[in-house]
């Protein structure tokens, strides 16, 4: 067998892998289904959500962010949701001026309600930009949702709903965190506007 077919095959198998072992925890599953529900009510009390992480974090915290406001399965009114990274000029101006630290924290302080929603992504846990943002969203009294590698790192002292992946091997995890905004998702958009 080849390098090209060992990665591929490997990569696949981990990830089924991983994906099984999530599939089979119970506790992890009824914390995404609790986050879930927290979504639902804080989008009927007119709330919103917001999404940050780094590197394919980002990237993530903006797809799911796009499937809330745009359209998830079917055609439905859009929900007020955001990645907050997206204005370079804001995230450009303020690492510079201050901190790439605080770039999320600050934008939390200026867009953050209580009963807002405020998912934190980072697959160790730990970043630092990330973690300021949930701890300043706990002090606004916002709902935080924390998308983790195995054991939550320093989010999970911020995390209302802990989504803590049991995995060290960051691509997975990856893989992992969007299938779960995924059934956020869908979740969500069947639970407001019905399942068509």
């Amino acid at each position: 067998m080849s390098i090209l077919d060992q990665v591929y095959n490997q990569s696949f198998q981990d990830s089924i892998d991983l994906k099984q072992t999530v599939l089979d925890d119970e506790k992890l599953k009824a914390t995404i289904l609790e986050a879930s529900q927290a979504f639902i009510d804080a989008y009927k009390s007119g709330n919103k959500t917001r999404f940050c992480g780094n590197g394919g974090s980002a990237g993530d915290a903006q797809h799911i962010a796009a499937e809330l406001s745009g359209r998830f399965y079917f055609d439905r009114p859009p929900l007020d949701s955001e990645a907050l990274h997206v204005n370079a000029s804001y995230v450009t101006a303020v690492a510079n001026d201050y901190s790439y630290d605080v770039i999320y924290e600050r934008m939390v302080q200026a867009q953050g309600k209580a009963r807002d929603i405020l998912v934190g992504i980072s697959t160790s846990g730990n970043s630092k930009n990330v973690l300021l943002a949930m701890k300043k969203a706990k002090e606004l009294g916002l709902k935080t949702v924390a998308f983790t590698g195995e054991g939550g790192g320093a989010m999970a002292e911020y995390a209302d709903f802990l989504i803590a992946i049991p995995s060290n091997d960051t691509p997975r995890i990856q893989e992992v965190h969007i299938l779960v905004g995924h059934i956020i998702c869908q979740i969500v958009e069947e639970e407001l506007f019905g399942k068509k």
